[in-house]
């Protein structure tokens, strides 16, 4: 009787498990070129660093899984993810999209500094998940509308719509609703501030601090405009501050937004 020597029997025992074992087995879950999105509109000079390459982003420039997108001072960029979810990236910002799965609806975001907002997709999945990680902290949104800002060690949100769990990184957490606000500092484990009503001023500044392209802000607020937002007037801004290009006129006190109006400088009302 032959006998096989070891080497040939070590060999075809790996053979055999190698064909046993899916070939997605191998694959890291959080690949790096897996497609995520791209991007919809950009204001230059925006690039991706990608594999240890620098590409200059532009309309139609895919967006993939670890792609680390950057913009300069006064640059700006809209990116389109495959689930219908946008990011508006503000001037002087570093964003990694670390994975967009829609079909499982697994969104991870890394904004290492600047500001962004984003309009999240509702989450249907039971295990479903969109998330934006700083250095201080992390948000997780389900279907909404918020801005997110980490410079000087904080993290900034604002809630447009629907609700923000935000969380610092020893997860305690405070849910912010529509019109309100909060923060949270790096290190030493600070809580995030109790939520509060956003001031209008701050609404409008957080949206034209991250609308891409002419004719997609909203119009700044007149004097004598009330200090505080409902949530219904929030709403308002948001409808306008999307990208329809509309005005926004708001009524002196009243907190209501009103599409096409231009307001006065000088009351701050209508006509």
């Amino acid at each position: 009787m032959t006998k096989k020597s070891p080497c040939v029997l070590a060999l075809a025992v790996l053979l055999s498990w190698s064909m046993a074992v899916p070939s997605s087995g191998w694959a890291d879950p959080q690949a790096a070129g897996q497609h995520a999105g791209e991007v919809s509109r950009v204001i230059p000079a925006v690039n991706i660093a990608r594999s240890g390459k620098t590409i200059p982003a532009a309309a139609k420039t895919a967006v993939n899984w670890q792609d680390l997108v950057n913009t300069q001072v006064n640059a700006r960029a809209r990116i389109a993810l495959d689930d219908g979810s946008v990011l508006n990236v503000g001037s002087d910002s570093s964003i990694k999209v670390v994975k967009h799965d829609a079909g499982a609806q697994q969104t991870e975001l890394e904004l290492s500094y600047g500001k962004l907002r984003t309009q999240a997709q509702k989450i249907a999945k039971p295990d479903g998940k969109f998330e934006v990680r700083t250095p201080a902290g992390v948000a997780g949104v389900v279907g909404t509308d918020f801005f997110l800002e980490y410079a000087n060690n904080s993290m900034n949100v604002i809630v447009f719509e629907g609700q923000v769990k935000v969380c610092n990184l020893a997860g305690a957490c405070v849910l912010a609703k529509a019109g309100q606000m909060t923060s949270v500092r790096n290190g030493n484990n600070s809580e995030p501030a109790p939520p509060q009503q956003a001031t209008l001023d701050q609404l409008v500044t957080a949206s034209n601090d991250t609308v891409s392209g002419v004719g997609s802000g909203v119009a700044s607020a007149g004097p004598g405009v009330g200090a505080h937002l409902g949530i219904l007037g929030t709403i308002g801004i948001v409808a306008a501050a999307v990208g329809a290009g509309l005005g926004v006129g708001l009524t002196r006190g009243g907190g209501t937004a009103q599409r096409g109006c231009k307001p006065n400088p000088a009351t701050g009302q209508c006509g």
